[in-house]
């Protein structure tokens, strides 16, 4: 088995496929067996042949355990569906009566790539805690399908896709997740990223989120904290995260709520050095992680970075200069909606670069009227004691307080406010890369941004109902191993020209159903799968599997 690179004539496309040496009596043909895309230039080759090589690896191991319990109608139309031939089907449409209806879409595709990332290995003991890896299993399944509490989540397996699990089964999988167990979770995510990818990873996105909880309880890891979703008054954690450049993640950490998120850099280096054996890559992360500390840390341990900038916070000189906005350089000036400038200036022996975007100028404008206007609409409403009405966040640098209740508006702060406008900078030790380069690569934070939002808006990571430490740390790893499918599929996806968003792909996977009848005379079963759609077809193709709307029949 190996890969293919098939030209047309007069046609600038070339197929990616992997095929197979088969003996047709005395000659020996080629069989393809995954076409995996169509490419039109050394990229998009680049692209697919390291997806094809990965594929290649996985159906040369693959040991297709089934999907259903065999004991359950759903197996059985499965099975069935999996060796139907094209023979016509004699039956009486009045005699057919629905018995069933299951969703197959989410658990054919990414049961597919749960089995080529390796998450079926990471209980130990497999022989022994058969329904513990089922459990896991239809739990991650859940998780992407319609993500909901553990208690929603079984009773929609068995109303909708035909399995049926034990909710204190469940339970006692979660406890069977220890650190082990989350380690080998993490270190499949890691290698089957590296290995989708056929490249070092050179570039590491780094953030933390907050995930925060129904509770007003503390312990050693619910803790109050600055929360990023506004929950001051309920505990949480925090959740740091390492993707790589294409969003693909690749392991991530848990800490108590109170912890600031600048102090958990040093982790980060450790853990891509010690567990990945990672040592040239460059760190890009937001301005939270620039401490004097962190960048010390990186220095020693002798990391590239990039890094935001706290411009605002820079010593009077450096401010001076960046607003002086002589020897800003036009960059993009192809088009006026992406035209920005940028100046380099040398700061303690680093580059700090300075972008002015116009369009990024407008919306600070007008966030700031906005929050204004806010403002005044607040004090409108209450003029006994407008002091109270007044937040410590976004407008309240806006006003100044002068004797009990007389609130003004400090119009030389506002002003000072839009002299800022549009000016963002970042800082990095790198003295190769180009301006554009630097800013490529931080302009990439968007996608540990995009992970952390498919994580808790398309996953719902949050909130956490669990209490205890380990059941926490076993939900935050089933939703870490639904993250990691939902975006090794959105990169095949993207790789074979089809950019999906998770909802996207969502839906399109829960709208492969089969119908399971029975012919009241006969007592025959049948299947009568779904209408197809363009996206679910090649959805499965990215996967490998076949996807018919032809009926069959089942027993």
């Amino acid at each position: 088995m190996f890969v293919r690179i098939k030209t047309s004539p007069n046609s600038p496309k070339k197929a990616v496929q992997i095929v197979e040496n088969v003996r047709d009596g005395g000659k020996v043909k080629q069989r393809i067996v995954r076409h995996v895309g169509t490419a039109f230039n050394d990229e998009e080759i680049k692209r697919l042949k390291d997806l094809a090589e990965f594929i290649k690896a996985s159906i040369e191991t693959e040991n297709q355990p089934g999907i259903f319990s065999p004991e359950t109608m759903a197996q059985m139309a499965i099975d069935a569906r999996d060796r139907a031939s094209d023979e016509p089907l004699e039956v009486n449409m009045k005699n057919l009566r629905e018995e069933n209806r299951i969703t197959l879409g989410i658990h054919d595709v990414y049961g597919q790539l749960y089995k080529e990332v390796g998450f079926d290995h990471v209980l130990t003991n497999a022989s022994r805690k058969v329904s513990a890896v089922k459990n896991l299993f239809h739990i991650v399944m859940g998780r992407l399908a319609n993500p909901a509490s553990k208690m929603a989540t079984v009773h929609d397996l068995s109303e909708h896709f035909g399995v049926t699990l034990s909710l204190p089964g469940v339970y006692r999988m979660m406890d069977n997740i220890d650190l082990q167990a989350i380690e080998r979770i993490q270190q499949a995510a890691y290698e089957s990223t590296t290995g989708l990818l056929k490249e070092p990873v050179q570039v590491i996105f780094y953030d933390c989120t907050t995930l925060y909880f129904e509770s007003f309880t503390e312990d050693e890891l619910k803790q109050y904290g600055y929360s990023k979703d506004m929950k001051f008054n309920q505990s949480q954690v925090l959740l740091a995260m390492l993707v790589t450049q294409w969003g693909l993640p690749l392991g991530y950490e848990v800490y108590e709520g109170s912890r600031y998120e600048g102090h958990t850099l040093k982790d980060a280096i450790n853990k891509i050095e010690e567990r990945y054996q990672i040592k040239e890559v460059t760190f890009v992360a937001d301005s939270a992680m620039l401490s004097k500390d962190n960048v010390n840390l990186l220095e020693v341990m002798g990391k590239h970075y990039i890094l935001g900038a706290r411009i605002k916070n820079l010593p009077a000189v450096i401010r001076q200069q960046i607003l002086d906005k002589e020897n800003y350089i036009e960059m993009n000036n192809n088009s006026a909606d992406t035209s920005y400038y940028v100046k380099e200036i040398s700061y303690q022996g680093k580059r700090l670069i300075v972008t002015y975007s116009p369009v990024r100028a407008r919306k600070d404008a007008l966030d700031r009227q906005r929050s204004i206007d806010r403002l005044l609409a607040k004090l409108n409403k209450n003029t006994t004691n407008p002091s109270q009405l007044i937040s410590n966040f976004g407008y309240k640098k806006y006003i100044k307080l002068t004797g009990n209740a007389n609130i003004q508006m400090d119009e030389d702060k506002v002003k000072e406010d839009a002299r800022w406008d549009g000016l963002h900078g970042v800082i990095t030790n790198d003295t190769k890369l180009t301006v554009e380069q630097i800013m490529e690569q931080y302009h990439g934070l968007w996608q540990v941004e995009e992970t952390f939002r498919v994580s808790k808006h398309d996953l719902k990571i949050r909130p956490i109902f669990h209490w205890t430490p380990r059941r926490i740390q076993a939900h935050i790893a089933i939703c870490f191993m639904a993250l990691c499918l939902s975006r090794q599929l959105q990169y095949r996806m993207r790789v074979l020209g089809k950019n999906l968003s998770p909802e996207v792909i969502r839906q399109s996977l829960v709208g492969v159903q089969l119908s399971i009848v029975r012919d009241k005379k006969t007592n025959y079963l049948y299947g009568i799968p779904s209408a197809i759609t363009q996206n679910a077809k090649e959805i499965y193709q990215a996967v490998g599997l076949k996807l018919s709307n032809v009926p069959f029949l089942i027993k």
